[in-house]
């Protein structure tokens, strides 16, 4: 793994719009509360629980892990979502999102008076809808009426790109900039990302949840070839198993922000793939 001093200067680079970065912060429910009362707009918001990097499953076993996991006093369940690559369609991303959390929370034989509400704030860092807006919210119309449809489901769009000024917007400076902090505004996004971004502890921890990152893909790779080496041939399997695994390691480094240098260290892949899975 990195060095101390080769990994402080990566995690410099981190911000809460990173996968590695927002997951963590997103464990502390005080976080989650301070960024959906801003985006929200409702002061009054309070969290009671947070989940990080939460799994939940469709009929069929398809899994999906959602960002954030959070119930809010009122009882509505919010997913919080960041997303910096626009490599698919995320308007379907978070209907799906959306589907799994409701057949999730929903219980059993209750009327349908009973599912829970259910919000997506999905964060991005690229304007989803080319408005020019830094939050859209998605409304429900009857076409012929324009009658607004509430049933439920809220979808807010939030993106890093446009700036008017507004809370919002000022809260997205956190999440891409890496010495923007606003202790007077937003001090608990402020406390969390200045701890793990400088402070020893915090470059500790998220070393840790790189080490982890890379052995869960490694021990991945390992299944495969030796799958593969059961269908194949021992040794052909495995060769193919280590080079298809060290590829899905570098993109999944790559996704969550490491250097090219630093991808290539720890997969032993040349440049030139390297690159060409940037691309």
């Amino acid at each position: 793994m990195p060095t101390d001093k080769k990994f402080e200067k990566y995690a410099k680079l981190l911000n809460p719009i990173d996968d590695l970065m927002f997951c963590k912060m997103a464990e502390h429910k005080e976080f989650c509360e301070e960024i959906l009362k801003v985006i929200l707009e409702d002061e009054g918001l309070t969290v009671i629980e947070a989940i990080s990097q939460w799994q939940g499953k469709n009929l069929s076993g398809r899994s999906v892990v959602l960002d954030a996991k959070c119930v809010t006093g009122d009882g509505r369940q919010i997913n919080i979502e960041v997303q910096k690559a626009d490599d698919d369609n995320h308007l379907k991303r978070a209907r799906y999102n959306a589907a799994i959390l409701t057949t999730n929370v929903s219980e059993t034989g209750k009327r349908f008076d009973f599912i829970p509400d259910v919000c997506i704030v999905f964060i991005s860092k690229f304007d989803i809808f080319d408005g020019g807006l830094p939050l859209y919210h998605i409304d429900k119309v009857v076409r012929e009426t324009g009658q607004v449809i509430e049933d439920g489901l809220t979808e807010i769009f939030v993106n890093t790109v446009n700036y008017d000024g507004s809370k919002p917007a000022r809260l997205m400076k956190l999440f891409t900039e890496n010495d923007a902090y606003n202790s007077d505004d937003f001090p608990v996004t402020s406390e969390l990302k200045s701890i793990l971004k400088s402070s020893e502890g915090g470059n500790r921890t998220m070393n840790e949840i790189i080490e982890k990152l890379i052995s869960d893909e490694k021990r991945e790779s390992e299944l495969l070839g030796e799958k593969r080496g059961r269908e194949q041939g021992i040794e052909v399997g495995r060769e193919e198993g280590r080079e298809e695994g060290a590829k899905n390691i570098a993109k999944t480094m790559i996704k969550e922000g490491l250097s090219a240098e630093l991808v290539m260290k720890y997969t032993g892949l040349s440049e030139d793939v390297v690159l060409a899975l940037q691309g």
